[in-house]
């Protein structure tokens, strides 16, 4: 199982409603992301909107995101959600977000 990390930033006049949207997630993207291998997936998140998630997956990041990029439900939560995020640049969330490295980990 590769456990991934990425960062992303919420823009600041939007964080609540980031987060409200986030508490009643679509039950088809929930499935989606369950059939494309994403397990147990976490977002955290700064007050300045520093967005830090975490999920863990059978093969690697990029084969998680070009599972869920074949996804139509994906497409259309990825556009709803892009009001909500600084310096896309015409991108998707998902297709911005920045791997980090693991470090370290404790099992």
């Amino acid at each position: 199982m590769r456990r991934v990390g990425f960062l992303l930033k919420v823009r600041q006049d939007k964080l609540e409603e980031y987060k409200a949207h986030h508490k009643k997630v679509w039950q088809e993207m929930l499935d989606a992301l369950r059939r494309t291998g994403w397990r147990n997936y976490s977002l955290f998140m700064r007050d300045d909107g520093l967005l830090f998630g975490y999920f863990e997956t059978p093969e690697s990041f990029q084969a998680a995101l070009a599972g869920m990029s074949k996804e139509e439900i994906n497409a259309k939560w990825q556009a709803f959600m892009a009001p909500y995020f600084e310096n896309l640049s015409g991108a998707h969330a998902d297709e911005s977000m920045v791997e980090l490295e693991e470090v370290f980990h404790l099992d």
